[in-house]
């Protein structure tokens, strides 16, 4: 009996760190509408701030609690400066492109933590008073743990009296329902969401303090957590603190026992029990449905597309040609890169596919692309099928995680949609990680080959042009499917789903078969990937990939069909470069932050509203 016990007592001192977390990045959501990527980064400063100050105060009781303390103030006012220097400079563009300068923030925060603390990872200091453990029928409990379980009920008490008792704290909740009409009354935004930054920041330095006795301070920690975070504050409710607080000790204790019981779920335990709130009860258990205007996406309806003009169709056959002409006058490591870069134009422009012209974000793509990539990397390897019929029969499997989870990802929009994408990609990753009787798991499936005519020791060409010719083909033919009457009514389901309901178009329907030619696309992209690499790893499914693929549209530009395939190049040949680097994350940070100050509609979408005019777009549609 004791022994349960003590499994629920640390499933719930674990749900305090978490809680701190997931709250804080609940408030910042809640207030400002921000996907805050970087909130991790906050929560590894915490810990390496707190380890810092703790050592230079002394290890006794008042330099360990004034340590974490002044660690969380800290951490709280860098998350201000950001938000004054960057992400204030960005609030008028489309509300997920601020996505892209949090993610920038996070490569900066890696390369600042790598140089001040080192690579190394650091072990905790212990708790004074608080260092041996507590014996609870037979079986002990670390005494720290119990001190973690009285924070996080503290913390939330604080929390409550502070929203409820002072008129910040009403300002912020009158925000998280309607943030325009408290601009309106004349309450200065600017310098509320500074402070809800701040707040937010704050308790992610908290978070990250507090467990440095249980897990010291490392590299990973902002990755390790982001995902958590956002899982709970999904399941609790957006801008829920309570919802909050329950969601972290439902997914801490059915972690805690589900170890027990299935070891190999725990990877992917949270993802699936957000998914199930998700289906049943999309704005999470304490939340609150999405007011119209709240989605998040895009911002304002696009232009209607139109057909390229000629100066523009005359451009597309210049890169045409040039991309034909480029294994004459490039060597093999120009040909390896634009194949990259092509492979993941291609993959770009499929996410594109449903999140402009569709309206549907999502935040797990790299399914398909690892899908369409397993999928041929299984044929070779068990079926000792060709290339060919690989690339053929590949992308089938993308197809088939695409029909399947699309049918339920449809039914939501906004970031309750983009999370559920993100459950269903972390399911499909663990399935190809663990199953390694199949898929090889964390090892892989290696001897990928190409054909003979395509693998030829002297040359890349072969395979060059044959990733540009289908990379090429599958981009225009999905640009030719917007111009369809198909690629109408998907257009007119994003912009209206009532009116397009009056009309007689099954928007369900015309959103589940987008989505699913969408994932076929990025099958295609995945396919050709595992040749190009000769391998097939999980990493190909994971939800890094997914983030690029998404900065990648958002960096070019969600609102011009152009965007995808500008910030792909942009991003692939940046960090290609910036690779070569010591510390290439600062710079590859830095240099995605200052193009998101520079271009807040996209790199394609400031060269529609600038050149547009030259290309023969008029100047109301470059707007």
């Amino acid at each position: 009996m004791g022994f349960y016990i003590v499994q629920v007592l640390t499933g719930l001192s674990s749900a305090a760190a978490l809680f701190l977390v997931a709250s804080g990045l609940s408030i910042i959501f809640g207030v400002t509408r921000v996907v805050n990527l970087a909130h991790g980064s906050f929560y590894m400063l915490g810990a390496y701030i707190a380890y810092s100050l703790i050592d230079l105060f002394g290890r006794g009781g008042l330099g360990f609690w004034g340590g974490i303390v002044l660690a969380a103030v800290a951490v709280g006012m860098i998350g201000a400066i950001v938000e004054v220097l960057i992400l204030r400079r960005v609030y008028q563009a489309p509300e997920l492109f601020q996505l892209v300068a949090t993610f920038g923030v996070i490569l900066v925060i890696q390369d600042i933590a790598l140089l001040v603390w080192g690579a190394e990872d650091l072990v905790g200091h212990r708790a004074p008073g608080l260092t041996g453990a507590v014996d609870i029928m037979g079986t002990p409990l670390p005494a720290y743990d119990l001190a973690l379980i009285a924070i996080s009920p503290v913390v939330l008490a604080g929390l409550w009296l502070l929203f409820n008792r002072t008129r910040w704290g009403t300002l912020v909740r009158a925000a998280t329902q309607d943030r325009e009409m408290v601009g309106a009354l004349g309450v200065n935004q600017a310098w509320l969401f500074t402070g809800t930054f701040f707040l937010g920041s704050m308790l992610a330095g908290l978070g990250g303090a507090v467990q440095l006795p249980k897990g010291g301070a490392d590299l990973l920690m902002d990755f390790n957590v982001i995902a958590a975070a956002f899982v709970v504050v999904v399941v609790g409710g957006m801008g829920s603190i309570f919802g909050a607080f329950l969601a972290a000790v439902l997914i801490a204790e059915l972690n805690a026992f589900g170890i027990l019981v299935f070891p190999e779920i725990t990877l992917v335990l949270m993802f699936l029990v957000m998914a199930v709130v998700l289906i049943f009860r999309p704005w999470g258990l304490l939340g609150s449905p999405e007011a119209p205007g709240q989605k998040g996406q895009q911002g304002p309806p696009e232009q209607p597309l139109r057909p390229a003009p000629v100066r523009v169709q005359m451009a597309g056959v210049a890169v045409v040609g040039f991309l034909a002409l480029l294994p004459v006058v490039a060597g093999p490591f120009a040909l390896v890169l634009t194949v990259d870069i092509l492979i993941f134009a291609l993959f770009a422009v499929s996410l594109h596919f449903i999140m402009g012209p569709g309206g549907m974000v999502s935040f797990g793509h790299a399914a398909y692309f690892g899908g369409g990539a397993y999928g041929a990397a299984l044929l070779i390897h068990y079926a000792n099928s060709n290339m060919e019929s690989a690339m053929a029969l590949g992308p089938v499997l993308a197809a088939v995680l695409a029909l399947v989870f699309g049918w339920f990802c449809v039914r939501l929009s906004g970031v309750y949609l983009a999370m559920l994408t993100l459950a269903f990609a972390q399911v499909a990753w663990s399935v190809v990680f663990q199953w390694n009787d199949v898929t090889g798991g964390d090892d892989g499936l290696l001897y990928i080959v190409k054909s003979a005519w395509a693998d030829t020791a002297q040359s890349w060409v072969p395979f060059y042009l044959l990733t540009a010719v289908l990379c090429l083909s599958a981009m225009l033919f999905l640009r030719r499917v917007l111009f369809s009457p198909f690629g109408y009514a998907m257009r007119a389901c994003r912009d209206s789903e009532l009116r397009s309901h009056a009309i007689g178009i099954n928007v369900l329907e015309q959103r589940w078969l987008a989505f699913t030619l969408s994932g076929v696309a990025a099958g295609v992209a995945g396919s050709l990937y595992v040749f190009s690499k000769g391998s097939a790893f999980p990493d190909y499914m994971s939800i890094p990939l997914s983030f690029d693929a998404l900065i990648m549209v958002l960096l070019g530009g969600v609102k011009t069909l152009l965007g995808p395939i500008v910030g792909a190049v942009t991003f692939t040949w940046i960090q290609d470069e910036i690779s070569r680097f010591e510390y290439w994350r600062f710079f590859l940070g830095l240099a995605i932050i200052l193009l998101v100050i520079a271009f807040p509609q996209g790199i394609a979408g400031f060269g529609r509203r600038y050149l547009g005019p030259w290309f023969g777009i008029r100047a109301e549609e470059a707007q």
